[in-house]
């Protein structure tokens, strides 16, 4: 089960301030509004909506995909 959008709005605040991934509006509105439904896809999708390649740095990808599965414990 997914988070709901107040839970992917503060991921993607603790995302920004704790490890630099700042989203455009226009993707965490996206996020919020239809958030992927595993850790793995949403994790994928923050560092889409960065530009970035979600497996070129495997270290940084774990620490956003930690986080990520925080809120989908929790949200």
């Amino acid at each position: 089960m997914s988070p709901d959008g107040t839970a992917v709005k503060f991921l993607l605040d603790n995302l920004c301030v704790k490890l630099g991934f700042c989203l455009p509006m226009d993707e965490q509105i996206r996020l919020c509004a239809s958030p992927p439904t595993s850790v793995d896809s949403f994790t994928d999708a923050v560092f889409a909506a960065e530009g970035m390649d979600p497996h070129a740095d495997k270290h940084l990808r774990e620490l956003v995909r930690q986080q990520v599965l925080r809120t989908f414990r929790h949200g």
